[in-house]
C-alpha cells in the first residue's frame, strides 16, 4: 500500500527510536494512507518550525508485516481507542506492546474530547459521545525498527 509521511524532513531511512514519546500510539514512525492528510502535517509542521513542509512517499506491505509481526487496529474511536491512547499521552501504557497500530488519529476534530476527558472534565459516557460523531481517519505507528527495515520502502518525497 502506498502510504506518507508528512513533516520538514526528506525520512529515506525512518528510525522509529527517533519518534516521541507521549504521542497517540506510542514512541515510533507514523504514517498514514490519506495523502490529504500528510500534506496538512507536513504544512502545519512547516508552520510551526518556518521550515519547508515536506511529504515523504514510501511502499508499505502490511499483509506481510501483519503476518510476521504484532498488529493492533482500532476501527472506531470507541473506550478501547480513547484508553489506549489516553494511556500513551500520559506515558502510563504497560500492555502488550504491539509492533504496528493502526486507527484514528486524536487530531483536532476530536483532541478537546480526548484532553477534557483527560483530565477529568468529562465522564467517560459523554467523551464517547461525542468522539461517535466523527468518522475516524488513519494513522500507523510502526513502533518496531525490523518492520520498518523488512517491509517499508521509501519512494519519494517532495515539497509542498
Amino acid at each position: 500500500m502506498r502510504v506518507y509521511h508528512g513533516g520538514t524532513e526528506i525520512v529515506e531511512f525512518p528510525d522509529t527510536s527517533k519518534g516521541r514519546a507521549g504521542l497517540d500510539f506510542g514512541q515510533g514512525f507514523y504514517i498514514t494512507d490519506l495523502l490529504q492528510q500528510a500534506e496538512s502535517w507536513a504544512d502545519r509542521m512547516s508552520r510551526i518550525r518556518l521550515e519547508t513542509g515536506i511529504v515523504n512517499v514510501y511502499e508499505f506491505d502490511l499483509q506481510q508485516a501483519r503476518n510476521a509481526f504484532s498488529y493492533k487496529k482500532f476501527d472506531n474511536y470507541d473506550v478501547e481507542w480513547l484508553e489506549y491512547i489516553v494511556a500513551n499521552r500520559r506515558g502510563e501504557y504497560d500492555g502488550d506492546l504491539y509492533d504496528i497500530v493502526e486507527g484514528g488519529v486524536a487530531n483536532d476534530r476530536v483532541i478537546d474530547t480526548v484532553e477534557a476527558y483527560m483530565s477529568d472534565m468529562m465522564p467517560l459516557e459523554t467523551a464517547l459521545r461525542n468522539l461517535s460523531m466523527h468518522r475516524p481517519n488513519n494513522q500507523l505507528c510502526i513502533r518496531n525498527q525490523y518492520v520498518v527495515d523488512q517491509f517499508l520502502t521509501f519512494v519519494e518525497s517532495y515539497k509542498i
